[in-house]
């Protein structure tokens, strides 16, 4: 693959979704889409926030994932107790069964919506290990494996001790694929 930086494909910390620890997950959504509509339309959507200290360090990220769990709270239990399958390889009819057993989004939406502004990011995000930061020197052959064998759908990347961009999975996909259609030609 030919040799691009990692600083070359991320986005800057200053054009991410971010919220500071103390906000909710409402604050949260509306900071990404925010984000979305003043991002440049030729790149992918940003599909996460990233959570700031009060020193502006990424300590958390939020994927639409954690923002839909968080709503339900039955659901980390669920996932808390099963520490092998994460349910992915299960019938359509049994995890159907799980959500009727487990009364999973019992409430109306407008009860769970008004929850959203009112649960603290802290609650929810999840906090990247060692594992989920990347240099900003680093090549995109590290990346993609880290990306790949983490199942990671970004990195922080960092300039000495300070985190300054995200590398997300999008990006690197469409670098390398691109790169693949310049072969042929």
């Amino acid at each position: 693959m030919k040799r691009i930086a990692i600083k070359e494909l991320m986005i800057p910390l200053n054009e991410y979704a971010t919220v500071f620890e103390d906000a909710t997950l409402l604050d949260a959504i509306q900071a990404l889409e925010r984000a979305q509509k003043e991002f440049d339309c030729t790149k992918y959507r940003h599909r996460a926030i990233l959570v700031l200290d009060k020193t502006n360090h990424p300590v958390g990220k939020i994927s639409q994932l954690d923002a839909l769990k968080a709503l339900e709270p039955k659901y980390k239990e669920i996932q808390e107790n099963d520490t092998k399958s994460h349910f992915r390889h299960f019938s359509r009819m049994f995890l159907k069964s799980m959500l009727e057993h487990h009364r999973l989004f019992e409430d109306a939406l407008d009860g769970l919506l008004k929850k959203a502004s009112t649960l603290r990011v802290t609650e929810f995000m999840h906090k990247p290990s060692q594992e989920e930061y990347l240099s900003e020197d680093a090549t995109l052959d590290e990346a993609v494996h880290i990306l790949i064998m983490g199942h990671h759908q970004s990195l922080l990347v960092s300039r000495k001790s300070e985190i300054v961009g995200i590398l997300r999975l999008a990006d690197v996909f469409a670098v390398v694929f691109q790169e693949s259609r310049a072969l042929k030609t």
